[in-house]
């Protein structure tokens, strides 16, 4: 069944609304901000395991404990700020998950250093196949399975199926231009 329509048939109001929102507004519209980007790869990397019910619920969390995804306030982050991240009951508080973020941070830096933008690292890479890609982030990153790398991709823009071909949001995120559509 795909996302949307599980939406569809979810019980409790507050739940199937804290999904819409997300459904309706983020899922599959390209970003084209680096430290959007950024946050939607932490939230990724964070969801493995878990959930993404759970990340929903805590994003505006996320946001808080992570300066914003601000990425180069992250990358700066010392052992104090891990250990703060670590401490924080409103993120999930898992060492290689913090660990990750903060070195990613500072990869994307790097990117930004070299192609002028994380969005611009991916164009540049794209289009690659699901498989050509969860190499090349595996490389790149941390943390990042092929769970991730495909919802991170397909979350963005970047990769066709976040949306059934019926879904009435598939037509606003095609008036979006994603980048899959280039292909």
């Amino acid at each position: 069944m795909s996302y949307c329509a599980a939406i569809e048939n979810m019980q409790a109001e507050s739940r199937k609304e804290l999904h819409k929102k997300y459904h309706d507004l983020h899922y599959g519209f390209p970003i084209h901000d680096d430290n959007e980007l950024f946050g939607r790869l932490i939230m990724e990397i964070n969801q493995a395991g878990l959930s993404w019910e759970t990340i929903l619920k805590k994003e505006e969390s996320f946001r808080k404990a992570y300066d914003n995804f601000n990425i180069q306030k992250v990358a700066s982050y010392t052992e104090e700020d891990r250990e703060r991240l670590l401490a924080d009951p409103g993120i999930i508080r898992n060492k290689l998950k913090v660990n990750a973020a903060i070195e990613n941070a500072k990869t994307i830096i790097e990117l930004q250093k070299e192609f002028g933008s994380f969005e611009k690292w991916i164009e540049r890479n794209h289009p690659k196949t699901l498989q050509e890609w969860m190499k090349l982030f595996k490389k790149t990153f941390k943390f990042t399975g092929g769970e991730i790398v495909n919802e991170f991709l397909m979350s963005t823009g970047w990769l066709k199926g976040a949306h059934s071909e019926n879904c009435a949001i598939q037509k606003e995120v095609l008036k979006a231009k994603p980048k899959w559509r280039e292909i």
